[in-house]
């Protein structure tokens, strides 16, 4: 039986989740009132139209964190790049503060990491005990 953490399609069966995170050119605080809930509202949109699921998103006044699950067809890369670009072109359209502090609204760096159900110890142990069967 499959667990709801899992999705799968034709082929596969996958958990694929990540931890996100992105800053405001120069660290400027833009991200509050309604330029937060406007991020968020645009955030949600774009992420059914690309096709990930974002499980938990929060900000902190000068930069993002999503926690989302992807599916395996989809590269980090271009979802951030999806996300990110989408927010900026909406945002600078709509919201003259953004506009008129910073040149573009994100930096070009990003971070992220992989987050599974299992840890990265048990795994290792794991590979490593397939070498004795």
């Amino acid at each position: 039986m499959v667990s709801i953490r899992w999705k799968k399609s034709k082929t596969t069966t996958y958990n694929i989740n990540y931890h996100i995170i992105w800053c405001v050119k120069y660290r400027r605080k833009l991200l509050t009132d309604y330029v937060d809930i406007r991020l968020k509202e645009l955030i949600l949109e774009k992420s059914k139209e690309i096709d990930i699921i974002i499980k938990k998103m929060e900000t902190d006044k000068d930069h993002i964190h999503l926690f989302i699950k992807a599916n395996p067809t989809q590269a980090i890369h271009w979802i951030v790049q999806q996300l990110k670009g989408y927010t900026s072109r909406i945002l600078r359209k709509e919201l003259s503060i953004v506009r008129t502090r910073v040149p573009s609204l994100w930096t070009r760096s990003y971070y992220v990491e992989t987050i599974g159900h299992i840890s990265e110890k048990t795994i290792l142990k794991y590979i490593e005990e397939q070498r004795n069967h």
